[in-house]
């Protein structure tokens, strides 16, 4: 199984007095454009997911359905799902995968979360990446049961964007 992580644009700063609650957070304009470029470079690469799975946070949400559009994709066909709220344990993404049994995922999810994923599917203890914002990696699995994977590879949303260009 192929697993490609995404993790959300560039949101409104929850600083800035007009944010709304944390999980309200939408993208900004410029988090919409390059997120965008940045879908359209795992075009460019070839990324076929069979399912596209969304953390319920608004600016997930938005972040899957962008990469759904670019990919050819029904936003209808994004699934939502609690194990990629930035506090689930990423055990609990890797049951469901399990359980779906699909040969190409993709997830659009929040730092630290993924990072963390990638840490566990490759066995070990502490993340190592810092996957950026609308950034991607992939990991492979040899089936979609099993919860070790290889890392194969991870790219910064500026690298995305340029293979677009």
């Amino acid at each position: 199984m192929l697993l490609y992580l995404f993790r959300h644009g560039v949101a409104i700063d929850p600083a800035d007095p007009e944010c709304p609650p944390d999980a309200e957070r939408p993208l900004t304009r410029e988090g919409i454009e390059k997120t965008r470029l940045a879908a359209r470079g795992l075009r460019k690469l070839g990324v076929k997911p069979d399912l596209i799975l969304s953390s319920p946070l608004v600016r997930a949400i938005e972040t899957a359905e962008i990469v759904a559009r670019e990919l050819g994709w029904a936003k209808e066909k994004i699934h939502r799902t609690a194990a990629l709220e930035p506090d689930s344990d990423p055990a609990e993404l890797l049951k469901e995968l399990a359980r779906l049994k699909k040969e190409s995922v993709l997830c659009a999810g929040h730092a630290p979360h993924l990072d963390e994923l990638i840490a566990r599917a490759v066995g070990v203890r502490v993340a190592f990446t810092g996957l950026k914002k609308a950034g991607a990696a992939c990991l492979e699995f040899a089936s979609p049961a099993s919860s070790r994977g290889v890392l194969l590879w991870l790219l910064p949303p500026k690298v995305l964007r340029q293979l677009e260009g």
